[in-house]
């Protein structure tokens, strides 16, 4: 299983929309950047992925499960981009801010920190856990 961070601006596509798809999921397409499309064609069904609202918030809201693999993305036309299907799993009872993830010496090598326009990132699984815990605190 490998771990990722999918960005969403909120009021695009937010963690509520996201739990109302109930188990049959929701693509997670319209992404456009080359890297973030080369990671959604990594994800593996079972992959976790940490939902981050962008923009409005900054923050770690929630954890959804890849329930589809990579498919041609029907809201591209040139019919070079990719989605995969995610179902809600859980919101977190504490959201985890861009600011506290900053503070944190442990989480400083994160794509999220280094490239923020990126929209779809894999997560270590070390920094999966810490990350797990802030959520907890």
């Amino acid at each position: 299983m490998q771990y990722w961070l999918i960005k969403s601006e909120p009021d695009v596509w937010s963690i509520d929309q996201q739990k109302k798809a109930g188990a049959k999921g929701a693509p997670w397409d319209g992404v456009r950047n080359y890297q973030a499309a080369k990671n959604l064609k990594s994800m593996k069904k079972g992959d976790l992925c940490f939902f981050y609202h962008s923009n409005i918030g900054k923050k770690i809201v929630g954890i959804v499960e890849v329930i589809k693999e990579a498919y041609l993305d029907k809201t591209d036309k040139s019919g070079r981009f990719v989605a995969v299907t995610v179902k809600f799993l859980e919101k977190l009872s504490k959201p985890i801010t861009l600011e506290s993830i900053k503070k944190s010496k442990e989480l400083g090598h994160l794509a999220l920190i280094k490239q923020s326009r990126l929209s779809v990132m894999p997560i270590d699984s070390k920094s999966w856990k810490i990350l797990n815990k802030m959520s907890k605190v």
